[in-house]
């Protein structure tokens, strides 16, 4: 397969803990035509949509270890049409840029693009997990969305526990992520003009239901196709409220409870038809809190506590994908050999 990794710079990777160092080492290793690009290496000539790629370079044996392999990468520059790849496999870190997507829509009927542009869009923002069908709350927690400081403030007084979880509309990583009180509404209304005018025209807010346990940490799993494929938990440094690796959090080992496996299975389906088949969602007491579409990281974590290798689920699922692609477009092209040849005697 001829494999396009649209992804942040190679000199910004962290070999030991990086998901997509993971997946292009997988694709490196079954020898496949792996290229990697930025965003901004996005480029079009003669109406043909293209990247500045840096191309992989075969002959000598693949490195079984992930850091030689990081180090001892030899690449080959080129600008390579879009259309020519089997599959483009989206890692850019958020925030999603809309340009990049309408880079893409020009090959989407010609490449496998995971994840979907149109999920991507819609599930760009923390706003994607009330679009899943939960009236009662059983598995989404209670979300508001605004940028009007008075009516957050009124949430707040209304809230039951006294306490919510306030964080920037599209915020990701931890970042932004704080629990705001009812007695502390000084600083609440501080924090609001803070979070909502800190951008041109407002940005939105979000307070979300304090689930209880939060501070006990959340659990990352990571789902591919619809279905759980590995989990962890997260546990926040002591007065964190952030679970985020990056923000001082430690991950221990997790197998998922009853109600994770339930509200998996109900996710799952969205998930796919919206495209969506590699993400990680965040979950809090059984909860869904986040769904990361993106870049969803966690691969080498989950594998070290689990003697696993998550990497060979993904691209298996991916050559799957595209051999059925181009089964279908073989079998296309013999149908229409038999109906041109109909008429000849």
């Amino acid at each position: 397969m001829n494999i396009l990794f649209l992804m942040y710079p190679w000199d910004k990777i962290d070999p030991e803990t990086d998901s997509t160092l993971r997946l292009i080492h997988e694709c490196v290793s079954r020898d496949h035509t792996v290229a990697i690009a930025t965003p901004h290496n996005l480029t079009m000539r003669d109406s043909v949509s293209s990247a500045f790629c840096q191309v992989f370079k075969k002959g000598a044996a693949t490195p079984t270890n992930i850091m030689s392999f990081y180090k001892k990468a030899e690449f080959k520059k080129s600008r390579l049409p879009l259309a020519g790849f089997d599959t483009i496999i989206m890692r850019a870190n958020p925030p999603l840029d809309p340009i990049t997507l309408n880079f893409l829509d020009s090959v989407r009927e010609d490449v496998f693009i995971m994840n979907d542009i149109d999920g991507l869009r819609i599930a760009n923002t923390k706003l994607y997990t009330a679009s899943f069908d939960d009236p009662a709350n059983h598995f989404i927690p209670v979300t508001h969305v605004s940028k009007t400081p008075e009516y957050l403030v009124d949430v707040l007084n209304d809230s039951a526990s006294g306490k919510m979880i306030m964080k920037p509309l599209d915020g990701y990583g931890g970042q932004g992520v704080i629990l705001v009180e009812k007695h502390a509404q000084k600083s609440f209304h501080s924090l609001l003009e803070f979070y909502i005018n800190n951008g041109k025209g407002g940005n939105y807010v979000i307070l979300q239901e304090y689930v209880e346990g939060a501070d006990s940490g959340d659990v990352r799993i990571l789902m591919l196709n619809g279905e759980p494929i590995g989990a962890m938990k997260r546990v926040p440094a002591s007065n964190e409220v952030r679970s985020n690796v990056h923000a001082g959090g430690t991950v221990i080992k997790h197998t998922l409870t009853k109600n994770e496996k339930a509200l998996c299975k109900h996710i799952g389906p969205k998930l796919v038809r919206d495209g969506l088949y590699f993400v990680g969602i965040d979950v809090i007491n059984e909860k869904l809190i986040e769904v990361n579409v993106q870049s969803p990281g966690g691969i080498m974590r989950i594998n070290k506590l689990n003697n696993t290798k998550l990497q060979k689920k993904v691209i298996d699922f991916v050559e799957s994908v595209v051999n059925a692609k181009e089964a279908l477009a073989q079998r296309k092209n013999e149908f229409r050999k038999a109906i041109n040849d109909a008429h000849v005697v």
